[in-house]
């Protein structure tokens, strides 16, 4: 019986699933970019032999810009042969941040702690009754 990579693997091969194989490498690519620029990048893509990057913001842009000649030569040591050229620009769409919900304010709560309590076990029975309690006060 095959385990799970031998199966992931055998599809990576498949034409069918290029492009996985492209995203696979240019991630890894990513990787081994400096931190500086690596927190910068949104996301990349190839078209036409270039690789673009994304992103976010400008001053991003002109690290990448004084950073080119490194990342020619990483472009070169990835064994990146389809890639020819690179370029970069600035997204101009807004990410939305999430917020996140507060501790106590995670759902609004939909019951009103209607319901009988049939618990013949002391301890439980309590138990179910401190939740009621918690749901009507919600």
């Amino acid at each position: 019986m095959k385990n799970m990579s031998t199966i992931l693997n055998h599809l990576k091969q498949h034409p069918d699933f290029r492009k996985i194989n492209t995203n696979e490498k240019i991630q890894r690519f990513i990787n081994i970019l400096p931190m500086k620029l690596k927190k910068g990048i949104k996301f990349a893509y190839i078209r036409n032999e270039i690789l673009f990057f994304v992103l976010t913001h400008p001053i991003y842009k002109m690290e990448f810009e004084y950073n080119k000649a490194l990342i020619k030569s990483l472009l070169n040591n990835a064994h990146m042969t389809n890639i020819n050229d690179f370029k970069f620009f600035v997204t101009n769409k807004i990410e939305k941040k999430q917020e996140k919900p507060k501790e106590n304010e995670l759902y609004k709560e939909r019951s009103y702690g209607i319901f009988k309590n049939h618990i013949e076990n002391k301890k439980l029975h309590t138990l179910l009754e401190e939740i009621r309690d918690l749901i009507k006060n919600s």
